[in-house]
């Protein structure tokens, strides 16, 4: 009975994460063949907790693959040395380095995205570029932005992964200079609203600072309420919100849960 339902939680985990690749190019969030969303699975027989650091596995898109040929079951699963366990062809490097580190590292990070998405790129490639805290969609990451304001390269090596890892710390959310955004979350749903989320409070800061004004300020017990309301909140928004997107899914690209 249990390795069944290990089976239906890891079958569960592998087509929301397909439903956040399909999504993601629907909303413009994606980039070529680059870019990659991760999740950790479950350890099994453990009652959903998941892996130890040492023992982890986890869901990664394979290389080559453009986001909108992604399904549940063309993903890769990978264990923390970068061995590929199940599923056909290669991972790219930087994937790895990146989501290995990350998943170990940060207890919030069930699910890791990474994207260059256009709008949350455009901020990190302004010097002290930051997301202000003054429109509703920003306020739901007060205090839960990390910033890495040294771009050194590709990420290639377990290095540079643990050094990302140590910037981002327990943050959901981390800008990485002149290059892109990282998001974390405790399940495919969390993560990819805050990463939907956050495009879109970036998307308004880069119109609103196109029009040369100066942005209009938020008090900041404001702030600090609506931040607690919106986190309290997020679990059963996040969960609504992706059901009702993968619902679209089912009936216009259903051969994404294949």
């Amino acid at each position: 009975m249990q390795e069944l339902k290990d089976s239906a939680v890891e079958r569960a985990m592998r087509i929301d994460l397909a439903a956040a690749f399909r999504l993601a190019v629907r909303l413009d969030l994606h980039e070529g063949v680059c870019n990659h969303f991760s999740v950790m699975l479950p350890h099994k027989g453990g009652k959903g907790s998941v892996e130890a650091p040492h023992n982890a596995r986890f869901l990664l898109n394979r290389y080559g693959l453009h986001w909108s040929e992604v399904t549940a079951g063309n993903l890769l699963t990978l264990d923390a040395a970068g061995n590929v366990l199940e599923g056909e062809g290669e991972y790219e490097k930087t994937a790895f380095y990146i989501h290995g580190r990350i998943h170990v590292a940060n207890p919030r990070a069930t699910c890791v995205l990474h994207t260059h998405m256009p709008y949350a790129t455009a901020l990190t490639l302004l010097e002290g570029g930051r997301l202000e805290m003054v429109e509703q969609n920003a306020l739901r990451f007060y205090d839960d932005i990390a910033y890495d304001d040294i771009y050194n390269g590709l990420v290639v090596d377990t290095a540079e992964g643990d050094r990302l890892a140590r910037a981002m710390g327990s943050k959901r959310v981390m800008f990485l200079a002149n290059h892109g955004v990282i998001v974390v979350g405790p399940s495919v749903a969390e993560a990819f609203d805050l990463m939907y989320y956050l495009e879109r409070a970036c998307r308004l800061q880069v119109l609103a600072r196109s029009m040369g004004g100066k942005l209009r300020a938020v008090r900041p017990d404001v702030i600090q309420s609506a931040y607690r309301l919106m986190l309290a909140d997020a679990p059963k928004y996040a969960g609504a919100h992706f059901e009702a997107l993968k619902r679209i899914l089912d009936r216009e690209e259903p051969a994404y849960s294949g």
